[in-house]
This record gives structure tokens, sequence and C-alpha cells, in this order.
């Protein structure tokens, strides 16, 4: 086995909360690493802000005590890599939001990703007998508690072929800028995931302060689409050097 296929690491993702935005590409344009391109859904270049349980993480094989379950809060954009004529379709992470200091040191190390440690809390509620159902993700940043919610009803269904939330769920590549210039390729495995849609949405942040200037005039307006991703196991592979 190479040192590609190995696995860095296992766990499983559960409960995602997304919530997608229509930006203006120039804006993502400036985040690529070098050797992708921007992974385009019908013409428009999409950013999620991602809201998630990290459920029996191991790394390497081995659980790390007291750092197995914890949630996550990541702002994405959507890129692609072309390899022997196949398309490579990932993300690239802009910030990612831990309450564990070692996870975030770790994923900062070994995978140059844009880790920050945080406070954070977050509940829920799957709908069941016709009730509504809600996905609440809140970190501390700053004077305050900042929230992204939910909100669903019904039961999952996988999405339809060509759909948008096929589009945001199955992107099974990520790549990150290293610190000299070059670019780290690493496989994500995991099978498709059922999605509620949701019926309502909303994401309460300081985005300037968070995230940069840059990014408030599309992330305070409401998300063009939101959904919850039940989830499955996970499998991250090691990375590869490709630039």
């Amino acid at each position: 086995m190479t040192a590609a296929t190995k696995r860095f690491l296992t766990a499983g993702w559960h409960h995602l909360a997304m919530l997608n935005f229509e930006v203006d590409p120039a804006i993502v344009a400036t985040y690529l690493p070098v050797g992708t391109e921007i992974d385009f859904f019908h013409g428009k270049t999409y950013l999620s802000i991602v809201g998630f349980r990290f459920l029996n993480t191991k790394v390497l094989g081995l659980p790390i005590p007291f750092h197995r379950d914890f949630d996550e809060v990541n702002l994405r954009c959507y890129v692609k890599r072309t390899v022997d004529g196949q398309p490579r379709r990932g993300v690239t992470f802009i910030k990612e939001l831990v309450p564990k200091r070692m996870v975030a040191l770790v994923a900062n190390a070994v995978y140059n990703e844009h880790y920050v440690r945080l406070p954070m809390r977050s509940a829920i509620e799957l709908p069941l007998n016709g009730s509504t159902g809600r996905a609440t993700y809140e970190w501390q940043f700053g004077t305050r508690w900042h929230r992204l919610t939910a909100e669903i009803t019904g039961e999952p269904q996988q999405p339809a072929p060509g759909s948008e939330p096929e589009f945001i769920t199955e992107h099974y590549w990520g790549y990150t800028r290293q610190r000299d210039g070059g670019t780290m390729e690493y496989q994500v495995e995991h099978p498709p995931w059922r999605v509620w849609s949701a019926t309502s949405a909303h994401f309460d942040c300081d985005v300037a302060a968070l995230y940069g200037p840059e990014f408030a005039p599309f992330l305070t307006e409401p998300p063009t689409s939101a959904f919850v991703a039940d989830g499955s196991t996970v499998t991250v592979r090691t990375g590869t050097r490709i630039v």
C-alpha cells in the first residue's frame, strides 16, 4: 500500500447542516490552490457554511483520548482538478472551527489547513411523526455566540442526479495550499448521503470579523439553498503533493 492510499483519519460525519451561498467567482479565485479551478454548478459559484458532528474519530487507526467526538463548522468552496481527462471534484476550506486544540494543531501541521479553536456547542433534533426538526451549531467568537441553524421535516431522501444537493455533497477530494505555494491533494471516501431540504435556515455571524470583509456582501444575505445531510462513516486518505 502506498502512502497515498493509507487511511489517515476515519470518523463519522453526521447531521451536516449545509447553508449554500452564490458568490462572485473572483472571491473564490483568490483561494484556489495551484492546479485547481472553480467547480461551477450551472455557471454559478458557491460557498457553503457547513456544521456537523465529528464522531468516533481515529487518526492512523488510533482513537485520541478526549478527541473522538466534537463539532466542526467550516467555510468551503468547490474546486476540481483534471487527471487523465477525468475531473476530480473537491473542496478547499477557507476556515474551519473546532473546539479541540489538538485537532486544530494536527490538521494545520499535517495538511496546512486553516483550523481555529473556539468554544462550540450543538443541538440536533430529528423530525418525528410530522414534527419539525432542526440542526443548530454555535461557536463563541469575540464577545458573543454565533449560530447556523436549519429546520427540517419528513424523511431524508437521496438527491436527484444532477441536483444542487448532489453537487454540494458529492465532492470526494480535498485540496490545500501549502506554505511554499504548492498543493496537497487527499481523497475523502463516503457513500452518497441522504438529505432533508431545509424549510428555513439562518446564519447569524459577524462575517467580516471572522472570515473577512470580502465575504460579508454574500454571507449576510439569506442562503441560496440549505439542507441537512444524514452523514456516514468517512475515510480521509493521506495527502499527496501535486505541485
